[in-house]
């Protein structure tokens, strides 16, 4: 994907051509890296790949060899039968003939037109119109880091993110959403077909190369339809200057789909180590683990500390406070500190989405569920496709005891996100409990199937073992999720989401005694919510043993809206 590190040797400049190894694109560039636009040199592999794309839209390809099969079988049956009929031998070298003449002919009508149920129809090429009818639109990939020790893949996603982001405030330009565009991190699939199966008239995609503090960005557009480029750079600046690529890129991928230059923005950040301490964090608080959602508060707090007024920060910090008392940390006041943190993202950035949806998880941590819900549906109002809100609000919905709901909106929040194993998995748990038990299965084979993708990238992802080791267990794969869950075990030993599921999983296997020994240990170490522990369908086999009872009432003296999930 992107340009290959090992083209980029030359003096810290690149060459007079540059080679896209793994798009297989090649780009020229003058002495100041701005790309010549129409006059670049035009891959063949990529022509080619383009060309077969449009055989196969066309269906050219079956309604050939549909044809190959016909002549095949006619000759076939002049030869068999013409000699015995009697038949002159000039009409089986003319039956021969025609075979061939009409091999091309057939090529060209199934070029030209389109065989359908309905009809022979004109086949009307595809891109053009399609953009004349919904618009340009345009699909910003990960970019690639290219940096020497290979360890600023946060940053160069959040450089991609922001930049998709600001695309979003050009009206008469559709841009693809971030979790469809990212699911292709790292793909080393054509570019013409990513683009073909996001939707998407253009690509956006580049590599970040960072050392200390001099920054170099290599971004480039190319238009869908045949491969060619609309607009590439590459940037050889200082660090602090990421704010202003950023902003020249998206301004440019502007200009090159709506012809007019329309300036815009990627972020309200105005220090960029404050920007990055925010990167790190969003990494950090991704993963959900005690150790991790710490790391995550200090660098937010760190990012804030240089940009006060950064609100993407602070929303970031209130996330950091509100994940902590779910998943680890009970303490009063870390739902206060998360009130405190969403409620100052609000108020420097009213119409951010992502601070809404701050709010609603601060609101819910601290059993606030009426405002909950409505800053969850203020965020989804301002970004329809923001993962966080549906997600959150199903949570919001378990807690409250309505399973409908949470079921439902955990299914809006796998469809914003298909790539997310946790919506999918919770809701099996969900389906599973209400007794839908063959709907169950059948979505807990589809979310075993993005668990197992997940897994080859992320082997160490506690969450989806335990999580998905529910779903194991419904489909009668016992051993593996057994397997699954010790893996998790060993990895975390201590973390308290890990001892709840490891509960959740034993409690539905029948081993009683097992369950309620790691769902008190999970108390122990952690916050474990009553609303969700009686919620919980997976424990309703410990509902009869005195030690549940017990723990369920020390638990309820004590409640902290945690989450027993992940």
């Amino acid at each position: 994907m992107s340009l290959l590190a090992e083209r980029i040797r030359h003096g810290g400049r690149f060459p007079p051509a540059v080679r896209s190894g793994a798009r297989g694109t090649i780009q020229a560039y003058n002495t100041n890296g701005m790309h010549f636009g129409n006059g670049a040199m035009k891959n063949p592999f990529s022509l080619l790949s383009g060309f077969s794309a449009e055989l196969l839209r066309r269906k050219v390809y079956p309604v050939i060899v549909a044809y190959a099969l016909m002549a095949w079988v006619l000759l076939q049956i002049g030869e068999v039968t013409f000699e015995p009929l009697g038949l002159p031998a000039w009409l089986m070298t003319a039956l021969v003939i025609i075979a061939i003449i009409g091999f091309p002919v057939v090529a060209v009508l199934a070029w030209m037109f389109d065989i359908a149920p309905s009809g022979i129809r004109r086949d009307v090429s595809d891109s053009r119109s399609k953009d004349s009818e919904v618009g340009p639109s345009v699909a910003v990939l990960p970019f690639v880091d290219m940096s020497q020790e290979q360890d600023q893949g946060y940053f160069c996603e959040g450089v991609a993110e922001e930049i998709l982001n600001a695309l979003t405030q050009l009206e008469s330009l559709q841009v693809v959403s971030r979790t469809s565009s990212f699911r292709y991190a790292g793909s080393q699939e054509d570019i013409q077909a990513i683009g073909m199966k996001l939707g998407a008239s253009a690509i956006l995609e580049g590599s970040v190369r960072k050392s200390g503090d001099n920054l170099r960005v290599t971004a480039q557009l190319v238009k869908v339809s045949d491969g060619f480029h609309l607009w590439s750079k590459t940037f050889d600046r200082k660090l602090e200057d990421v704010f202003a690529i950023q902003d020249e890129i998206a301004t440019s991928i502007g200009e090159s789909l709506l012809d007019t230059l329309v300036p815009v923005t990627t972020t309200t950040c105005s220090d960029v180590k404050a920007y990055d301490f925010y990167l790190r964090g969003r990494q950090f608080l991704n993963r959900l683990r005690k150790v991790d959602l710490e790391f995550a508060r200090q660098m937010f707090e760190q990012s804030i500390n240089r940009d006060p007024k950064f609100a993407a920060a602070w929303a970031g910090y209130a996330d950091s406070y509100s994940l902590a008392v779910m998943y680890a940390d009970a303490t009063p006041s870390y739902r206060d500190s998360a009130r405190r943190a969403s409620e100052r993202a609000l108020e420097l950035q009213p119409e951010s989405a992502e601070a809404h949806a701050s709010a609603g998880l601060a609101h819910l941590v601290r059993q606030e569920f009426e405002d909950a819900e409505r800053e969850f549906n203020i965020a989804i109002g301002l970004k329809a496709d923001l993962f966080e809100a549906f997600y959150y609000f199903g949570r919001t919905r378990f807690h409250q005891g309505d399973m409908k709901l949470a079921a439902e909106y955990f299914a809006k929040a796998a469809a914003v996100n298909p790539d997310d194993y946790q919506s999918r998995l919770l809701r099996v748990q969900i389906l599973r409990g209400e007794g839908d038990s063959d709907r169950a299965k059948d979505e807990a084979r589809e979310a075993i199937d993005v668990v197992e993708r997940h897994l080859e990238w992320h082997p160490d992802d506690i969450r989806a073992l335990h999580l998905g080791a529910g779903s194991l267990i419904l489909l009668g794969q016992v051993e593996r999720a057994e397997e699954w869950l010790q893996r998790a075990l060993k990895i975390d030993p201590h973390d308290p989401i890990v001892l709840y599921n490891l509960a959740c999983n034993y409690a539905t296997m029948g081993k009683a005694e097992q369950a309620l020994d790691f769902l008190e240990r999970a108390a122990e170490v952690g916050a474990v919510s009553a609303d969700w522990m009686k919620n919980d369908k997976d424990l309703a086999n410990l509902h009869s043993f005195p030690r549940y009872a017990a723990l369920l009432s020390r638990v309820s003296d004590n409640p902290s809206g945690g989450s027993g999930r992940a």
